[in-house]
């Protein structure tokens, strides 16, 4: 009963940590999410009117915050930083559990992440990058979103960047059982030669996303293979 007892409180400590640290971004769900090829009302209306945003420079690039197998611009004001991949914790096995849970979303690792409260925003967008494969744009961001515990009502779409870039775009609602809330979410995926790249856009909640929609949209508009 204790060992019952203790793994309990184990699992509700790293329940916390992660709703806490880095909502949304983790989990475990072996549940198909619902599939349209076309873009709901709902997401499109979600965009309409948010403006467009001003550019603050790129990313991905060799030299630059974050180097990625693709480059695109960041909104002004929203501050780069390349994740670490190598936490601290040593030898304690609930910091290994939590970073991994952290740090891994289906087949990508979390690589760079854009922080959005220098302009105002509670939220990131974060760049997840994986290994080589043969696996197709879709096929990636299925298996990201199934991989996040509380993700329901998935949309997917292509779409088009610039030069010619295609991928897939994904636009869905994601429930925390921890703060029993939901709000929009949303996540993009291409492929490149170094492999799979998925952009992410959270937020606090589905007001903060939808104000940092145009910021998103810049980066996709720009998005290039490196």
């Amino acid at each position: 009963m204790r060992v019952g007892a203790g793994r309990m409180r184990r699992g509700v400590a790293l329940a916390v940590l992660l709703g806490a640290v880095l909502t949304g971004c983790s989990g475990g769900s072996g549940e198909e999410p619902e599939e349209d090829g076309r873009a709901s009302a709902s997401a499109e209306a979600s965009g309409a009117g948010a403006g467009a945003a001003k550019s603050g420079g790129s990313v991905g690039a060799a030299g630059s915050a974050c180097e990625l197998p693709v480059t695109f611009d960041i909104a002004a004001s929203w501050k780069p930083k390349a994740v670490e991949t190598k936490p601290a914790g040593g030898d304690d096995e609930l910091a290994r559990e939590l970073a991994d849970a952290l740090l891994h979303q289906g087949p990508v690792t979390a690589a760079c992440e854009i922080d959005a409260k220098p302009a105002g925003n509670i939220g990131f967008l974060r760049v997840w990058t994986g290994e080589p494969g043969d696996a197709d744009a879709r096929s990636v961001l299925k298996e990201f979103v199934a991989a996040e515990k509380g993700a329901e009502k998935a949309v997917y779409r292509t779409f088009e960047a610039a030069d010619g870039v295609t991928g897939a775009e994904v636009t869905y609602q994601y429930t925390s059982k921890i703060l029993e809330e939901t709000k929009e979410e949303r996540a993009l995926a291409v492929t490149t030669k170094r492999g799979p790249v998925v952009l992410h856009l959270g937020g606090m909640d589905t007001e903060e996303h939808r104000a940092m929609l145009p910021a998103y949209e810049l980066a996709r508009r720009t998005l290039r293979v490196g």
